[in-house]
């Protein structure tokens, strides 16, 4: 038993050894190689995008010179992050809910929380379009919420399914924990919100993080349900830049592409680094 053991577990040697480089290199190529071409034909001088006739930025500059790609980056971003909060506080607070406590109801809440995640996109964007269409004038109730400008609808529909994907995150976190760690600190005469901002918020921190940045991935880059709920004016870069293809594949849809995926790796980045400075922090203490 032990040998076997020893010998699953030993470094692969010899043809196993290049086989399985080989195949982990395919593997980074595969995912990697579109990235690199959409980074190096952003910097063509040509009008044609398969076309290379030599280096220039002149689709930066005219990434940069164009109103309607910077109208839309900044509609998607404000309805990214506005997206984001409201789906980091609901999510994690479904999260906690179905982890920590029993309430009557909960299998079907439970259920009906993973929908978004299950369902066509097609059919969540229909949804929201006949929700909107039907209930618009209740919400033009609240002060503040204009339905009509297209920019609320937007948000509403992202925090809709972004809601599943950082509870999904959160609660795998949470699965993990100690619920002891809790009850010492209610033991230390500490109430509930002491507790959990204390001793739990501190360590799903991460789980939090990751559901933001999943958040914000996933808000930047849906296409399906902006599409049908977006309004004039009120058009994410995701639809514009879809919509750009529809009418002919330019290497300016390129320079757009390599800015959002800059932004996203930036994004991960900064979520590596404070992983890694509350990790340090807390061995330090």
């Amino acid at each position: 038993m032990n040998k076997g053991v020893a010998r699953s577990t030993a470094e692969p040697q010899g043809f196993s050894r290049w086989w399985l480089r080989g195949h982990s290199l395919l593997v980074f190529v595969f995912f990697y190689a579109p990235i690199v071409v959409l980074f190096i034909f952003s910097f063509n001088d040509s009008n044609a995008v398969g076309n290379w006739k030599g280096f220039t930025f002149g689709w930066y500059e005219a990434f940069l010179d164009n109103d309607n790609v910077q109208e839309s980056i900044w509609v998607s971003v404000k309805v990214c992050l506005f997206s984001t909060v409201i789906a980091v506080v609901l999510g994690t607070a479904s999260a906690l809910a179905l982890e920590r406590f029993r309430w009557w109801g909960q299998k079907a809440f439970d259920a009906v929380l993973y929908l978004p995640i299950i369902i066509p996109d097609v059919t969540m964007a229909v949804m929201m379009l006949v929700f909107f269409g039907e209930t618009a004038e209740w919400f033009n109730v609240i002060p503040g919420i204009d339905l009509t400008s297209g920019l609320e609808k937007l948000v509403f529909s992202h925090v809709a399914f972004n809601i599943s994907f950082v509870s999904v995150v959160v609660r795998a976190r949470l699965a993990n924990l100690d619920a002891s760690m809790e009850e010492a600190a209610a033991d230390l005469y500490a109430n509930r919100w002491q507790a959990f901002r204390r001793v739990t918020l501190p360590q799903i921190m991460p789980g939090v993080i990751g559901g933001a940045l999943l958040a914000i991935t996933i808000s930047l880059d849906d296409v399906v349900v902006s599409s049908f709920v977006a309004a004039v004016g009120a058009t994410p870069i995701s639809v514009y830049v879809f919509g750009m293809l529809r009418k002919g594949v330019s290497p300016l849809v390129n320079s757009v592409s390599v800015v959002m995926l800059t932004a996203s790796i930036s994004l991960v980045l900064a979520s590596l680094v404070f992983s890694r400075a509350t990790g340090s922090g807390r061995e330090e203490r």
